[in-house]
């Protein structure tokens, strides 16, 4: 009697779903926060952008690295090799103070760059 045991593949394949349900969310960009919702569509983009994070408490992160908002444009011309024309991403949580979004969003119009984006996320329901 020749039979075919896939419990052993049954259960391989239930790790991988748990490891996979588990890194899953932390693939995401690593500063954690609470993004306003819209209804926009979103853009579609070959390659990752840099990423401004603006936390509940005010504190600004270059992509996971905390910064100062006096240091923001040195690094940025800095990384983009003078690239005024490199897309940049701004996420501001959503009980951020909107001067500190401003003041970044000012920071980075002052340095020259032109490609500014806000980021939120979409609107769940109707």
């Amino acid at each position: 009697m020749s039979d075919i045991n896939v419990t052993p593949m049954v259960d391989v394949m239930l790790v991988l779903l748990i490891i996979f349900m588990v890194s899953a969310p932390l693939l995401t960009v690593g500063v954690p926060i609470d993004l306003p919702q819209t209804s926009a569509n979103p853009l579609n983009e070959e390659k990752e952008p840099l990423t401004i994070t603006v936390k509940n408490d005010g504190a600004v992160f270059l992509q996971e690295t905390p910064i100062e908002v006096d240091e923001l444009a040195p690094r940025l011309i800095a990384i983009t090799n003078s690239g005024y024309e490199e897309r940049i991403y701004v996420r501001g949580d959503r009980n951020v103070n909107y001067g500190q979004v401003m003041k970044v969003m000012g920071t980075l119009s002052s340095a020259g760059f032109r490609r500014v984006a806000l980021v939120t996320e979409l609107e769940q329901g109707g």
